[in-house]
């Protein structure tokens, strides 16, 4: 198993967050971002993809 960004995957499916959603929001494909997943994301890249997922926690807790 890859373990690179298992972070970003776990606090995703913690949120209840799919990798499309997170997609829409950086503007690209999912097969995309799971291909960048595969590699090394620098640390802006990953606070980024952090961001997002707070911000789709917080949106899917309004529709509640």
């Amino acid at each position: 198993m890859n373990n690179l960004n298992s972070d970003i995957r776990m606090r995703a499916f913690q949120n209840d967050i799919k990798m499309y959603e997170i997609a829409d929001k950086l503007k690209m494909h999912y097969v995309t971002l799971n291909s960048k997943l595969r590699k090394k994301l620098s640390t802006e890249e990953k606070e980024k993809i952090f961001d997002i997922i707070e911000e789709l926690k917080k949106e899917k807790q309004c529709r509640k």
